[in-house]
């Protein structure tokens, strides 16, 4: 073979290996799984490893959220859960826990600390605390701001916990313009307040998640100065600013997330076209993805049809998730079970 021929074959070999790397490259995947209202996000790192963030549903419901989180961990190939992360313990989030265990290994439980029964004063809470310590038992990892969890692949840090957050900032945060003529409100001290949040980072991308955390906490996070920098993908906080309890203007401005997803239920959430102006208004959004059509709003206040994962109210709801798929190079795809329909974005 000659010298010219051999560079040739040498190059498409060289190509084709180029390609099948490519092919090959890790992704990081985030499924945001339809608990009717509830908490449900499931990662699964570049790595191969997951965490599950909040379990859904306590009973009748909690069947019903496992085997749909269940359902999504078959479609990403897992066998089990490296990591549970309880944002915190209020019935939507923490409820399906021990359903969940019953039905898959689950290495880890990652949480706040422990629950404050006295303020709940409900034995069914007092029951549900009992079985997450009996499912939990020897597995438990306790967290406070500025700690991370060790999921291989990417950075997960922890940037809230049991009413506290991070004493810094970090991911380039700073000065924020928007804390001037801030609404503040009183101290907040339900266990919504108490919500351990994370900022999951896979180089330029980056997915902040933080429960249902509330007004004056979501204050602290964001005044005087932003200590989250800004973000790519945002859970919206507690499944869209619920009741107003949370969403405070100068944090969802400053981390000013390029795509939002609304985990809401088909009236739990985003409730009133005010809740929607406000993650439209935000300066460079290129996106807003919604669990469910929210009943509460008219067509102009939800997103597009497209980008909405169920349409349909509970009763006939099947439980269609969305998917976001991260490349190492910041970009990264979201799609829509119901309908196949899918957008990609650049990390900034």
């Amino acid at each position: 073979m000659s010298p010219s021929r051999l560079s040739i074959a040498a190059l498409a070999c060289l190509f084709a290996l180029g390609l099948a790397s490519a092919k090959a490259a890790p992704v990081l995947q985030i499924y945001f799984i339809d608990v009717e209202g509830g908490g449900a996000t499931l990662v699964i790192s570049p790595s191969g490893e997951s965490m599950l963030i909040d379990s859904g549903n306590a009973p009748p419901n909690a069947e019903r959220d496992t085997k749909r989180i269940y359902a999504a961990m078959q479609l990403a190939g897992l066998k089990k859960l490296d990591y549970l992360f309880i944002t915190h313990y209020d019935t939507d989030h923490a409820g399906g826990v021990a359903t969940l265990a019953k039905m898959a290994s689950i290495g880890k439980f990652v949480d706040h600390g422990d629950m404050d029964t006295a303020w709940f004063q409900n034995p069914n809470y007092d029951e549900r605390w009992k079985n997450y310590l009996a499912a939990a038992s020897g597995k438990r990892m306790i967290v406070k701001p500025g700690d991370v969890v060790p999921l291989k692949g990417v950075r997960a840090q922890v940037v809230s916990a049991n009413g506290e957050v991070l004493a810094k900032p970090i991911n380039g945060g700073g000065p924020n313009p928007y804390c001037d003529t801030a609404e503040q409100k009183d101290p907040d001290k339900s266990e919504n307040s108490r919500s351990a949040g994370l900022l999951l980072s896979y180089g330029k991308f980056k997915f902040l998640d933080i429960g249902d955390l509330t007004w004056d906490k979501e204050m602290a996070l964001a005044c005087p100065v932003n200590k989250l920098g800004t973000v790519s993908l945002y859970q919206a906080t507690h499944h869209g600013f619920w009741h107003n309890v949370s969403g405070a203007p100068p944090h969802v401005l400053s981390i000013q997330p390029q795509v939002v997803v609304v985990n809401n239920g088909p009236r739990k959430g985003f409730d009133g076209p005010e809740k929607f102006e406000k993650i439209a208004k935000i300066p460079g959004i290129e996106g807003i993805w919604q669990g469910h059509l929210s009943l509460f709003n008219d067509k102009d206040h939800n997103t597009k049809e497209d980008m909405i994962a169920n349409l349909e109210p509970s009763e006939q709801c099947q439980g269609h998730w969305i998917k976001v798929a991260i490349e190492s190079n910041g970009k990264f795809t979201v799609t829509n079970s119901r309908n196949g329909f899918s957008q990609t974005y650049q990390a900034r």
